[in-house]
């Protein structure tokens, strides 16, 4: 269910809502922008620019308007901060989607900020917890959690059957054909549709599925040669270099904020 909102509600309102593991929730758009927290379980989105991960403890923001589709990876337990159109910029936040870490003071704010009721006579105390909380959304770090996807149909179409089973073992080559497209057409197109090579691409979607996976309990090892990585160890340092954290720390680090 969307939430409806009126001139009276609160710039910042935050819901709850809880999501069985394997849940897709279709394409939808919000009139409001959705700061989108996954307290348990991870998610999966996808718009037409591109798709995200969001594993557990991080968010999520989607601009107003922007059709998206959601998919949970595990039990998910989400936190929603609908914010209007002037809070949101003031919080810094942008026209694109974007992943964010997440303070222990922003759950807290958002566990109060939950108990205020959308129609309630505003009071001091909730607009202090709301403007803090607003503040505290723009403070977030952004994580490098995205990937772009191309506009062209055929490439759409390629990158969309990668996307359903990522591996590092898929070619250029075997994407050209998918593509039905030359070797030197599909790198041109790729590139300049996406803005990246293809094996940047290809390493990003898979750095993406790789922290799904791992918050699901899934061994590093398991997680790397399912990714068709050569072994754990060459997974732990592609992962060091563009997450900033070896897996084991990335899922020592979730699950200790899981319990604040």
């Amino acid at each position: 269910m969307i939430p409806v909102f009126d001139a009276d509600s609160p710039d910042a309102v935050v819901t709850l809502r809880e999501f069985p593991s394997g849940t897709v929730f279709a394409r939808h758009s919000h009139p409001r922008g959705q700061f989108a927290y996954a307290a348990t379980g991870a998610l999966k989105m996808f718009t037409d620019l591109g798709n995200w991960v969001v594993p557990p403890q991080r968010a999520i923001w989607v601009p107003a308007g922007v059709p998206h589709e959601m998919h949970m990876r595990g039990d998910v337990l989400m936190l929603n901060t609908y914010l209007e159109a002037d809070a949101a910029a003031g919080a810094g936040l942008q026209a694109r989607c974007q992943v964010f870490a997440v303070s222990s003071l922003l759950r807290h704010l958002l566990e109060a900020a939950l108990a205020i009721e959308p129609a309630a006579p505003p009071t001091v105390r909730h607009q202090c917890v709301l403007t803090l909380l607003m503040d505290e959304i723009g403070a977030m770090p952004e994580l490098p959690l995205s990937v772009p996807l191309p506009d062209e149909p055929r490439l759409a179409r390629a990158c969309q059957r990668f996307m359903d089973a990522p591996t590092q073992q898929i070619c250029l080559d075997t994407m050209a054909g998918w593509a039905n497209m030359s070797r030197r057409t599909f790198t041109r197109q790729f590139q300049a549709s996406t803005g990246m090579t293809f094996v940047a691409w290809r390493q990003q979607v898979c750095l993406l599925e790789a922290t799904a996976r791992l918050s699901q309990a899934s061994s590093i090892t398991e997680v790397a040669l399912q990714l068709g990585f050569s072994s754990s160890s060459a997974f732990t340092s592609v992962f060091r270099r563009h997450l900033g954290d070896s897996p084991a720390r990335y899922l020592a680090r979730s699950r200790a904020a899981a319990l604040f």
